[in-house]
């Protein structure tokens, strides 16, 4: 995908990191692993401005990798709530990565959709607490 492909830049992504050497796998690349864990802080960040306890990750669901991540990009998770239901949403997480290094602009790389449900101290899952209008 080419960077006129890519999202509208003035949106702004839920967290944004560089990634480093320490989160290299074997073939030199981003771990998959990495990727997945930001996919799912940046979901959470979007998912309590509806929820005023915690959140838990119910599932992954729909995750595409297109293209891999290098150390040295800088990558954006964009979030967008799909799905509320009476104690879940469900949240899409694009992610896009700026190769600086290599020139080569901004590239979607993966995205995914994440199912967050709100529970109560004990775990349980109550209702959600501020759906938008």
């Amino acid at each position: 995908m080419s960077s006129k492909d890519s999202p509208d830049c003035e949106r702004i992504p839920a967290i944004r990191v560089m990634l480093m050497p320490k989160d290299t796998n074997a073939m030199g690349t981003i771990f998959g692993g990495i990727i997945l864990s930001y996919i799912d802080q940046a979901g959470a960040v979007d998912g309590y401005r509806f929820v005023s306890g915690r959140l838990v990750t119910a599932s992954m669901r729909e995750v595409e990798f297109h293209y891999p991540v290098f150390v040295g990009d800088v990558v954006s998770f964009y979030t967008e709530v799909l799905r509320f239901g009476n104690t879940s949403m469900t949240v899409k997480i694009t992610v896009e990565a700026e190769r600086r290094v290599r020139g080569q602009g901004k590239v979607k790389v993966t995205e995914a959709e994440v199912v967050y449900v709100h529970v109560d101290d004990h775990n349980r899952p109550i209702p959600i607490d501020r759906k938008p209008a």
